[in-house]
C-alpha cells in the first residue's frame, strides 16, 4: 500500500513495523517518524486505525484470559526465529507428539 506520494519514511517500512508501533515496542524516535508519516499519508493512517480498532476489540473480548505459559513461550520462540531470519516450521512436531500421546492414553 502506498499513497503514491514521497515520504521521509516509506509506506512499506511503516506497514512492516505497524504492530511494533501499536504496541509501543520501538524507540521513541521511530514512533515520532511514524506519527509524522500518519499525518501525511491517509492510506497508512486508515490501516493504522483499523489495526488499532482490532487490537482494542481483541483486548476487550479476550483481555481477561490468562495465556498459558507454554503457549507464550512457543509464540515468543517463533517470533525470535522470524526476527533472526531463520526458517520457521509450519507446525510444532512436539505438540503433535504430545497430542497423540494424550489421545492414546484416553
Amino acid at each position: 500500500m502506498s499513497c503514491g506520494e514521497p515520504h521521509e519514511t516509506d509506506c512499506s517500512e511503516v506497514l512492516d513495523h505497524l504492530y511494533e508501533f501499536l504496541d509501543r515496542e520501538m524507540p521513541e524516535g521511530d514512533c515520532t517518524k511514524f506519527e509524522t508519516h500518519f499525518e501525511e499519508c491517509s492510506p497508512c493512517l486508515e490501516k493504522y486505525g483499523l489495526e488499532q480498532a482490532v487490537k482494542k476489540l481483541v483486548k476487550r473480548c479476550c483481555g481477561q484470559d490468562d495465556v498459558p505459559t507454554d503457549l507464550r513461550s512457543k509464540v515468543m520462540g517463533r517470533i525470535d526465529l522470524i526476527r533472526a531470519g531463520e526458517a520457521v516450521p509450519d507446525h510444532d512436531v512436539s505438540v503433535q507428539a504430545t497430542d497423540r500421546s494424550a489421545t492414546a492414553a484416553e
